[in-house]
Formats: C-alpha cells, structure tokens, sequence
C-alpha cells in the first residue's frame, strides 16, 4: 500500500477496495474545540497521498502514490508541491516537483528535497529495489532542478518488491537535532545496501538504519521490529515508533522507544526470549501505524505539545502519546486526538500549520479519486512568516536556533551546519556554552557544534561531559561518528558509568560499543542484571510489551560485549559474580574459543546452577541464524517460536553436539527432561532429544459451503448496494452474530481468539480496524481484494501431490496449509517443488447468501465488537 507496510487484518480495510465512507474529505478533531481544521487539498490533486513533508516556510511536498502496497507497475507516482499563497488554509498552486514511483518518506532541507521511494527497470518495468535520493531546486522554480541523486541504494529486497510490491518495504524518513537521517526499515529487510562512500549492510528484518544527508556513514540504529513505518524524534534524539500488526500472531500495534544498538525481537525473540528484548512500551492491540511526528512548536496548545503525534492507518485515527521518563526509558498513555479517514503522515511547518495525508479508501493500488490533505491550527493561530535561512545572517541564524520550536532550531542548525565556517562553529559553541538556557537549546547547539567541528571539536565535547545538563548528550555526540571515532578518549565514557543518571550510563555503555576498544569489557561486565531477566517458562509466552527500564543498561551492555568481541573477558567472567551477564553476552558469539570455553568452565565448575545455565548457552549456540541473500522472508505471519528463523549448523556444533550427548547420559533417565526441554526450546533437533510431538485432537468443524452459499435468503436475492443500504439501518444482535458466523462456515478458516489456532486473517481485531460498512462488503466482496499474506497458494509437491489453500504456518522446515474445507496439511520444505499464488480468494462468494438483512446485520456487528 502506500508509503507504508501494513499487516493483515490491519490492512484488510484497504485491501477489501471498500468505497469509502468518506466520499468527500471529513475530518472531526477530538476535542475539536481545539483546532481549526481545514480542507487543503483534495483528490482532484492529490489522490493517493502516501506520504508528506512540510519545508519551515510552508510548502507542502505530497508523495502520490497510484501504484499503491501491491501494485507492480511503474508510472504513476510523483512528489506535488503544494503552496498556499493567502495563508487562508486552502490550496492556490501546485507544482510537479519530480517523478518518483512509490515515494514512502520525504523530507525538506532547504533546497534539498530527500525521498525514500522505489525503483524500476527502464526496460523491464519491474521493480529493482528502493533508493533513498535526494532533489534539489537551487533556482526556486519548485521543480527538481535535475535528476535524482542516489544517497543509499538496494534499501530493501528486490525480489519481494517485486513479487509483493512494497507492503513490507522500506518506509518514512526523519531528520534528527544530529543531522542523521534516520530511515524506518520495514521486515523486508535488505541486503547490500550501499550508501556514496561504498559501504554496505545487509539486514535480516526489520529496524531503524540511519545515513548522514551526503549519503555516508550508513548504519543500523536499532533491529527487530516488524514493519515500523515512520519515526517521531524529540529534541533530546529519543526515538518513537508506532508499530504493525501480524495478524493474531501475537505482535499487534507497540509504541516503541528505540534505544540505540537495541534489539526489539521480532520476530523470534518476542514470545519465547524476552528476557533478550528490549521491550514496547505498550500494546494497543489491532490497527497499523502510519506517519509520526513529535509536536514542538510554541504556539501549539500545551496540552497537545512536547509529544509524539503517531498516525494509525487501520484505525483512522491520529494518537497522542504522553511519554513519561522511567529510567533510561519512558512509560506512556496514548490518546485519541483527531481522526482522519485512513491517515497516512503528517508534517508541521515554521509557523506551526500541521498538515495531515489521508488515504481516504483509495484502495490498494490507488485510486484517482480518493484521498486528501488537511490543515490543522489552533484556534488563536495566526500566520507569522518563517524565513529564508539561506538569507539570515549569523547573528539571525543565532536567533532562530534558540528558538522554541524545532522546526526552527532544526533548519537554523542545518543551515549553520551547510555555512560550515568558523562563526557558525563559534555561536553553536556558544549557544550550547549558556547555562541560561533552555536544555533543548543548549542541545541543539552541542549537536550543530559537533557537526561542524567534527574531530577538531572531541576535546571540547569531553569538557562538556562534565557539564550536569549535557553530560548525556556530549557523549551522544562524542561517539556519534565513526570516521574518527579513534581519537575520542574513553575516559569520559567510563566516568559515565558511574554516573547516578541512568541515561548517561545507557549513553555511556552505547558509546563504549561505538568506540570498539576491547579493554573497557571488564568494566561492561560489572552491569547489573535485575531480577526481571528471566526466560519465560515453558508454554508461556514473555512479557514484550511491557515497560522494563532495569533491563535496558545490561541490554545495552551485552550489545557492546557482543561488538567487542569481548571472547577472552566473557569467558574469564563465567566463573565470576558476572557469570549471568556474561552467558547472555557469549549466547550471541558462535566461536569455537567459546564453545571450548564454556565446556571447560562447566568441567571446572561445581556450581549445579551455573552448569546449569552453561548448558543453556552451548544449546543456544548448537545452531545459527543462516547468512540472509534477501532469497526469502518470512511471510506476514512467520514462525516466532525462535531461537532463530533458519537455522543451520556450524563449526562448533559438532562439538557441542557431543558433549550435551555425554552430560546427558550421565544424567539418566531422571535428568533426561533437561535435555528434551532444551532440544525444543532451542531448536536443536538433535534426534536423541527428541520428544514424541503429541498432537491434541481437535474436531474441525465440518461445513458444506456449497450448500450454504446455494440458500436463496433475502441476501442472495438483493444487489450488494441493497444489502448494504439495509443493514447501515439495523443494528443486529452480537449474539446471534456469534453463532451465525459459526454456522456460515467463517469458523473454518478465521479464528477469534489468540488462544486459539490461527488460520486465515485474524478476526479478533477486526472491530477496531473497519467500521460495520466495511466488514459487510468484505463478506459480501470477497475477491475484491485478497487479505495480505492470506492469497490462495497452489504448491505441487513431490509424489505427484498438490495443495491448495492459505498459509497458516511456515518455517524454513516445513509449510502448513489450510483449505477452504478447513483441512490442514504439513508439507515439508524439501518436499515443494513449486509454489504458485492464485489472483482468485479462496472464499468463495455467496456464503451470506442464505441470511436474511437482520441476519447480515447481526454478523456484522458481532465482528464489530471483536477488538481484543
């Protein structure tokens, strides 16, 4: 879809083609005394809005995207500059700024105008991946004065855009107070990404990946979300995103704050290993979140400043989140506040217009007539022109920088920045010097100060460090690059430890990580480990959506350990007070020193418990993720049990193999358990391990959906338009709906509940995702559109045999199949020779045929309710 990647059920609304309910553009604030909310722009112009971004100056820069999440042909995307000249909040002009296909981020810089979209073969036509590029109009004409300039490339898997198109793709952008751009990677992942100075990444799944605006440095930020969509960034470099659904697969929609160097464990390490995850901050259930900003401008109501402001797609509702510090990290409450049909992003400029995208129903590929822009100010607003940086003398640039509102600090600190002399390195100084200032000031000088001193600035970023106030974020930016990372001292990081302040600790232990200087291990390893670090217990699934700030500074510091290479301190450290800290680092490290290690550590050891937890680590080590080719992807509701996704042997598996085998005969029939739990925890699949898999018997429910869609009911003698008139008029009753949609046959192939056995798309949040209107034509319209990884599969397998149904289950051993009778099938991996998915549903049309309107209407509302 759009600009962003959206799961299942809470992208079922957009994929079902539903006319939308707002056939004109609708807007209702909550409160909505509040804002003044106004009509911008309209499908006329802009159908399909995907993403947007605002310059300080006012000019609206909309991403159209008429090739939507799943469309596959080129042509049909391009960035419009919108201008309203009277400030009235209504649109005069607009300009064709540049082609692009697909845009799914944008950001304004001065003359610049930076796009994440995708790409496509000139004489193919076929998509060859995505670029993050950038436009310029140095002449102020508002078009792109030339073509585009690739500043990363390959920024996600060409082979699944091509085959899916980009609805788990790579999505918005974001520029930080630290002039990173930072990048919101969808669970496509990517693999040789390479940015301008040749560099390249690969990333298995999804995460954050940050570049410098010249197209260098790239790097991962955070990993291990699933199809995070857009960042909101505060003036301190706290990151928050507003996470998608799988589907009833236990991830629904998190608010997230992203931490550095952190994992985020989807999609193996949130259910089964969550004492390895940092985890959400919350779960909201169903929905999909879309665009995100974080409000600071002055003249905004204070109730509704200072926090992020996260759009939710499936929900049709844009969030506030009110974040309260806990530690290193935060809690939260989140808010309705103004409600848009299908919003997609938002943007504010200088002057404190926010502008809001909304998608409007315009269907999977798009739609020449949906979808629209509105502008949202408070009701004391006036228009106080923002002005033109590239005009402003130092001393003005001085001014705006002290500003309260980020979109000013933001663009004078850019522009100090692109001035790159010695007066502007003097007043950013100065700035971040004055103690008479706001923090948020004083953090926007260090950060521009950092930027144009580079390494002729480390000494004096270390004397900040001992400046209370800026301690945190002078190690920030003492660490923040790693062209010269080798001449910053380590002292300061090390003093930081000790410091009461657990954000400059978490700043130190990140920084200890980006400096790569083995020694300073002995001193990570002293990171206390909080009682909450514990393994969920066997057939219960973790807490991975709940606020724990204890865990974040061991986290951070068993990322450095692992970064490190800290072999020798970790092992050395097993048989220390720091023996816990040190297994969850060495679990990561598949090195035959470690293997060696540990086994003689357990030798030497007399300590049941640590032998114990010993063990644990050489099964976690048995087996690895295998290297990502961007070959495969996991599907839109994978296999999460973990430890890994793919795993596969290595060197030291082997010997590992044999010495659990040893320590297990030892132990007998009585500590066999150990070993067989441990086998399945870890997924080792060592045959000796193995325990019977016992399978409950469960009585599907057996339905004739000939049968019942052949009935002739009031349903199946009236047009779709009569049906869904009739039903908008009766309210119908929930509890017929329930057994209604079990005998209609809906039970064979979706499931209500997380408890029980996922099949097709997942109804248990339905309710808070499409309204009754929508829900009725999804029943009614089956093959309208097809749910997101629930397309109709034909697999010919070997021995001459062939399924056909929908995928509830894969993993890289086997794939398992529902057909539309509710028979399920378990096809081993090897055994597939080819695997085909059908344009047609699988469900069939005609099964509310038999219902009579108060019937249709009872299911709908039953459906309604399910917002679990």
């Amino acid at each position: 879809m759009i600009k962003f990647s959206l799961s299942l059920i809470s992208f079922a609304l957009f994929f079902f083609g539903i006319k939308s309910f707002f056939h004109e553009p609708k807007v209702q604030s909550v409160p909505p005394s509040e804002l003044t909310i106004t009509n911008f722009a309209g499908p006329d112009v802009t159908p399909s809005p995907a993403c947007l971004a605002v310059a300080p100056t006012g000019e609206v820069y909309v991403g159209v995207d008429m090739i939507g999440s799943l469309g596959k042909d080129p042509g049909k995307g391009h960035i419009l500059k919108l201008i309203d000249k009277d400030n009235d909040g209504k649109m005069d002009q607009h300009i064709d700024f540049a082609e692009v296909d697909n845009p799914r981020g944008i950001i304004v810089q001065g003359s610049q105008v930076f796009v994440l979209h995708t790409t496509f073969s000139k004489e193919t036509k076929q998509a060859t991946g995505m670029n993050l590029v950038v436009f310029e109009d140095k002449d102020g004409d508002g078009k792109a004065d030339g073509p585009e300039k690739p500043l990363i490339e390959h920024i996600s898997n060409e082979k699944y855009i091509r085959e899916r198109g980009t609805d788990h793709a790579t999505n918005g952008i974001r520029m930080g107070i630290d002039g990173w751009i930072y990048i919101s990677v969808g669970d496509f992942g990517f693999h040789d990404a390479v940015d301008r100075s040749g560099k390249k990444l690969t990333m298995l799944g999804g995460g954050i990946l940050r570049v410098r605006p010249d197209g260098t440095e790239m790097e991962v930020y955070t990993h291990g979300t699933r199809n995070v969509y857009d960042v909101a960034i505060d003036p301190y470099m706290n990151v928050f995103t507003r996470e998608n659904t799988n589907d009833g697969g236990g991830w629904n929609v998190r608010f997230s704050h992203h931490i550095q160097s952190g994992e985020y464990g989807y999609p193996v390490l949130f259910q089964n290993f969550t004492d390895e995850i940092i985890p959400a901050l919350a779960d909201l259930g169903g929905g999909s979140g879309t665009g995100a900003l974080f409000m600071d401008e002055p003249n905004w109501p204070e109730k509704y400043n200072h926090v992020p402001m996260m759009a939710d797609w499936g929900r049709s509702m844009l969030y506030i989140h009110r974040v309260s510090p806990d530690g290193p990290t935060f809690t939260q409450k989140d808010e309705e506040f103004i409600k848009l049909a299908q919003i997609t992003d938002l943007d504010v400029d200088g002057s404190g217009r926010l502008y809001l995208s909304a998608w409007d129903g315009a269907g999977y590929s798009g739609s020449p007539d949906k979808g629209y822009i509105v502008r949202a100010v408070p009701n004391n607003w006036t228009y106080k022109a923002f002005p033109d940086v590239k005009k402003l003398s130092i001393k003005k640039l001085t001014e705006l920088l002290k500003s309260n509102s980020a979109v000013a600090r933001l663009n004078a600190s850019q522009e100090l920045v692109s001035r790159n002399n010695k007066q502007a390195a003097e007043t950013a100084l100065k700035t971040a010097s004055d103690q008479s200032l706001a923090l948020d000031v004083r953090v926007a000088g260090l950060f521009t100060y950092a930027q144009l001193a580079k390494e002729n600035g480390i000494e004096t970023l270390a004397g900040f460090t001992k400046d209370a106030a800026l301690k945190e974020f002078a190690l920030k930016a003492l660490a923040d690059r790693k062209t010269y990372i080798s001449k910053v001292p380590v002292e300061p990081f090390l003093e930081g430890l000790k410091d009461a302040s657990p954000r400059v600790q978490a700043a130190s232990i990140i920084g200890l990580n980006r400096l790569g200087r083995p020694e300073v291990a002995n001193v990570l390893l002293q990171t206390k480990v909080p009682a909450s670090f514990v393994a969920p217990a066997k057939g219960t699934e973790g807490p991975h959506a709940t606020p724990n700030a204890a865990i974040i500074l061991p986290h951070l510091a068993v990322r450095a350990l692992v970064q490190l290479n800290a072999v020798d301190a970790l092992l050395a450290a097993v048989k220390t007070e720091n023996s816990t800290l040190a297994l969850w680092a060495l679990r990561y490290m598949h090195n035959e020193k470690v293997v060696n290690g540990l086994i003689d550590s357990y030798k030497q050891s007399t300590d049941e418990k640590l032998k114990q937890q010993i063990l644990v680590t050489l099964g976690r080590l048995y087996k690895k993720e295998i290297a990502y080719d961007a070959s495969w992807w996991w599907g839109t509701r994978p296999d999460s049990h973990g430890p890994y996704f793919k795993a596969v042997s290595w060197e030291g598996s082997p010997v590992i193999e044999k010495f659990l085998k040893e320590e297990a005969t030892k132990a007998g029939a009585q500590g066999k358990q150990f070993y067989v739990d441990l086998n399945s925890r870890q997924r080792m699949d060592i045959p000796e391990f193995a325990e019977e898999e016992k399978v409950a018997a469960t009585e599907e429910p057996k339905i004739d959906l000939e049968k019942i869609k052949n009935k002739k009911g009031q349903v199946g003698k009236s047009s779709i338009e009569d049906v869904l008139l009739a039903i908008n008029k009766l309210q119908g009753d929930p509890l017929k709906g329930r057994n209604i949609f079990n005998n209609q046959g809906c039970i064979a192939c979706h499931s209500l509940s997380k408890t029980e056995k996922m099949k097709g798309p997942f109804m248990g949040q339905i309710g808070s995702i499409m309204n009754r209107e929508q829900i009725a034509e999804s029943i009614l319209k089956p093959s309208a559109s097809i749910s997101q990884g629930f397309a109709t599969v034909m697999i010919i397998a070997k021995g001459d045999r062939t399924y056909m149904g929908f995928i509830t289950e894969e993993t890289a051993a086997k794939v398992v199949m529902r057909n539309i009778a509710g028979e399920v099938f378990t096809i081993k991996a090897g055994d597939i020779l080819s695997r085909k998915e059908m344009e047609n549903s699988m469900m069939p049309e005609g099964l509310a045929n038999s219902l009579s309107y108060e019937e249709l209407a009872s299911l709908v509302t039953f459906l309604s309710e399910q917002k679990k």
